[in-house]
């Protein structure tokens, strides 16, 4: 087309007025013959509708277009004419009623189109003809109404089409929205809008389903959007919890949705992230959908759906890769980036950013106003905050307030927990730079085991070690996270490490002695999947980028077998009088008033230091109710509250000469 927009709308309007009027004409025809009660087959040429040549300089049309693309005949292209008139001149009303010989039917009807209209044919009535199968005119049908004599309508979306106004149909608006294509494709996702477009172009016949894989549903999008641009086509997103469960219901759907395809050229990005696979009636529906619907189709979901009666493309997707997110960064800082070239490695390392990630991080960053290692610190808080996983229904994020100056331990295990932090720290230099990781990501993941009786520290030192490398610290309770039903324990896990492996966030599985007993022989099949499940979360923590903590209070119980996969075992002993006296020591901040406190005498209680927390916490309550410094009687009611609550004696040794 050789015209401007603005100059084809003009053009299209004066090519639909003549072809109104052309029927216009007809329908006056027939009324003058009505009326003067002349045979339409006799009827002498000077009484034929003169009409109007159509301006053939206009290619195509809106109305061309329609025709062309649902294969309507003259006749059913009269008919659509028709009612367009009923909207569009108000005297198309009696001018229905004058043809038809009947003042209470001032409608179009299709007794009226057959007796007037060129070339009629009766199998333009069928459903399953153009007209009704794609709902270009509705059949308002009321009770006791024949189908010959019901009112015909045009839909309200053809309307606008033939009148040159696009938009979406409103019975979709709510269900369907669009995408925009975004700004920016690194040359990793460039190769398979390439590859997809190929299978597109090459291919004969129904277009077959594109199935996109990954867990980033950001990357998935752009991808998809990008195709569609480069094809000239406009991209709309169905999220899966929308889709009718009704069977009539979804077939309106799938119906609209194809007739929008060809009106606008557009292709369907369905969205499985906001559907439970567990909810088999939702995902039947998504199938039902998928396999039904003609035209550019898109899947985007986190795992491979199963194999559907259509052919299917399935494509791996990924974020950016390391360079590629590197080069991102230097892009946007800009200037700064001299300055940060190694911080930029430590953010990639680190963090598993999308591209839209890697800009929201920066602009945030870069809003702050500050430079140097200043911006460094935002550029990293900010990345971890949009790499942060969603796991509230799985797990804890726990803010890392301790430090090492609260951690009380032997001084090998203090030493185990700094070398844990150098792996986290360095593994970029040992994986990436001198070439650890190049063979096999089997076993680079980092993973510990922290053994020790209720109480030691091993909640502590996990957010020690969050703390110092400035990561996220989620806690995951193993006894919620296993699953009766055969293969659910499995679910829950992979949603926690896929969630997590973005941020490469510090995963510290408590109460690990609920899974990971030793594992007995294969008596039963509750056995052979207890083994599945245990050995499935070794090959994930495996092949973790970030750093999984297992927490056990009996070490003893677990399988020698599983201790040679776990890179360190940090023991938590139960703290002697020495460690215990430097625990008390440490217990109270510096703004809590305190009198006569025996610190010598406090060491001989024969408690952890979870329990000496709470009975210094106690204490601290009961000191503020009576106005008064924490004194060793305040210390002494809450150690015995805590002793009752511990089920244990409270003998005269520990608490001797205590008031």
């Amino acid at each position: 087309m050789t015209v401007n927009e603005e100059t084809w709308v003009d053009m299209n309007q004066r090519y639909l007025t003549t072809a109104l009027a052309n029927v216009r004409a007809t329908l006056e025809w027939h009324a003058a013959c009505m009326k003067n009660n002349t045979i339409l087959a006799e009827a002498t040429p000077e009484v034929q509708p003169p009409g109007e040549e159509i301006d053939q300089r206009l290619v195509p049309s809106a109305l061309e277009i329609l025709c062309t693309t649902f294969g309507l005949s003259p006749f059913e292209r009269d008919i659509i004419l028709l009612c367009t008139g009923m909207e569009l001149n108000t005297s198309f009303a009696a001018l229905c009623a004058d043809a038809q010989g009947d003042p209470a039917r001032p409608y179009p009807t299709f007794s009226l189109a057959l007796a007037a209209l060129n070339e009629p044919h009766m199998s333009a009535l069928a459903p399953d003809a153009p007209l009704r199968r794609w709902r270009l005119i509705e059949v308002v049908n009321p009770a006791g109404t024949l189908l010959m004599t019901s009112t015909l309508h045009i839909d309200e979306r053809i309307l606008h089409f033939l009148t040159g106004v696009q938009h979406l149909d409103e019975r979709l608006i709510g269900l369907i929205e669009p995408i925009q294509a975004g700004d920016e494709l690194v040359p990793s996702h460039m190769a398979l809008v390439e590859r997809i477009q190929a299978i597109w172009v090459n291919t004969d016949g129904p277009l077959p389903l594109i199935q996109l894989c990954g867990n980033d549903e950001t990357s998935n999008r752009t991808i998809a959007a990008a195709c569609c641009a480069e094809l000239g086509m406009h991209l709309f997103s169905l999220s899966a919890d929308s889709i009718p469960l009704n069977s009539s219901e979804l077939a309106g759907l799938v119906r609209l949705w194809e007739r929008e395809v060809v009106l606008t050229s557009s292709a369907l990005y369905v969205e499985t992230e906001s559907i439970d696979p567990a909810d088999t009636r939702g995902v039947k529906a998504v199938t039902r959908l998928l396999e039904r619907v003609n035209g550019p189709l898109f899947l985007s979901t986190r795992e491979r759906w199963q194999p559907m009666r259509r052919p299917t493309f399935t494509l791996e997707i990924g974020k950016p890769t390391g360079e590629e997110q590197r080069a991102i960064w230097r892009r946007l800082l800009g200037h700064e980036v001299a300055n940060l070239n190694g911080h930029i490695q430590e953010l990639v390392s680190q963090f598993n950013l999308s591209t839209a990630a890697i800009h929201s991080s920066a602009q945030e960053a870069r809003a702050s106003g500050v430079s140097g290692e200043a911006l460094a610190k935002e550029l990293w808080n900010a990345s971890r905050a949009q790499a942060r996983p969603r796991l509230a229904d799985l797990a804890q994020r726990i803010e890392p307030l301790a430090t090492w100056d609260n951690l009380v331990l032997p001084e090998s295990e203090r030493g185990l927990l700094r070398e844990i932090a150098a792996h986290v720290a360095y593994k970029a230099t040992v994986y990436e730079n001198w070439g650890f990781g190049a063979a096999s990501n089997r076993g680079l993941g980092i993973s510990a085991l922290f053994a020790g009786a209720s109480g030691t520290g091993k909640t502590m030192a996990a957010e020690v070690l969050a703390n110092t490398l400035r990561l996220d610290l989620y806690r995951i309770d193993l006894s919620s996270v296993i699953s009766k039903y055969i293969g659910e324990t499995e679910k829950n896990l992979r949603r926690v490490f896929d969630a997590a492996e973005d941020g490469g966030a510090i995963l510290f599985f408590d109460e690990a002695d609920a899974l990971f007993g030793k594992r007995s022989e294969v008596k039963d099949s509750h056995d052979r999947y207890a083994n599945i499940e245990i050995n499935y979360l070794l090959q994930r923590m495996e092949s973790y980028r970030g750093l999984a903590v297992l927490a056990t209070n009996m070490k003893g119980a677990l399988d020698p077998a599983f201790l040679r996969r776990i890179r360190f075992v940090v023991n938590f002993p139960f703290p002697d009088t020495k460690q215990r006296a430097e625990i008390w020591q440490r217990i109270f901040p510096p703004n809590t008033p305190t009198q006569g406190l025996d610190i010598a005498k406090l060491a001989r209680l024969n408690v952890t230091g979870g329990s000496i927390r709470n009975i210094t916490l106690n204490a601290a309550f009961l000191a503020a109710a009576m106005g008064e410094p924490v004194r060793m009687v305040h210390l002494l009611r809450a150690a015995r509250s805590e002793f009752a609550k511990l089920e244990k004696p409270l003998n005269e040794a520990e608490i001797g000469g205590w008031v």
